[in-house]
């Protein structure tokens, strides 16, 4: 006769559940923030259609390598914020090496290197706003200034929304004592408002500074 032992079941950490109450209503969330954006590009056409001429004198003034490159580093935030999410959902907060060796980083430092990349954006849109300005195009000058502003204006609120948001996700995640579930959901949750606002702005980009 031959019997059989059995080894004592291990509990294995599982990544976070997805999708949960959270991520759920931070979908539905960002679908409202969708509804929103397409009225700012329903205004934009519409302003658009109404002027033309204007249209075409004032997109001429834009300089559109020195907005690609800012546009660059925006996508490229939203791949280093992807690799915080994979560390993420390995419960792995902190790097276990030097800091050059990338492939030891937690998500605290992919999330800081994303929080830094989207600080550039933001500053090199704000210098950008001010060489406009220099140039004539103030947000009362006439409709496509306003709707230009408020369109980029808009979303750069957001970007600096989602920068707060990744600061409360890294200070969160260096004060527990013991990172886990809740904390990796947070960035997980982060990640897809980021992914969103950088989706947005590529949007943006194509319509303000290739359709001209």
């Amino acid at each position: 006769m031959t019997t059989a032992t059995h080894a004592p079941n291990t509990p294995v950490p599982s990544a976070p559940n997805r999708p949960n109450m959270a991520s759920v209503g931070t979908m539905v969330w960002l679908s409202s923030e969708l509804m929103f954006f397409a009225a700012l590009f329903a205004m934009y056409f519409s302003l658009r259609a109404a002027a033309p001429e204007l249209w075409a004198t004032e997109t001429a003034k834009l300089n559109v390598p020195f907005a690609l490159t800012n546009t660059l580093i925006l996508v490229a935030s939203s791949f280093t914020c992807q690799l915080g999410v994979f560390r993420a959902e390995e419960f792995k907060a902190r790097r276990t090496g030097g800091l050059l060796n990338f492939k030891s980083w937690g998500m605290i430092e992919w999330f800081v290197l994303t929080f830094i990349m989207g600080s550039i954006f933001v500053a090199v849109q704000a210098y950008e706003y001010v060489i406009l300005v220099n140039e004539g195009v103030a947000m009362n000058s006439n409709s496509y200034a306003s709707a230009f502003y408020i369109t980029t204006g808009f979303h750069g609120l957001h970007v600096i929304g989602g920068l707060i948001a990744f600061l409360l996700i890294i200070s969160r995640a260096m004060l527990a004592k013991r990172f886990g579930h809740f904390e990796a959901t947070g960035g997980i949750v982060v990640s897809y408002y980021w992914h969103f606002v950088d989706v947005v702005w590529i949007a943006l980009f194509a319509i303000i500074y290739f359709l001209k």
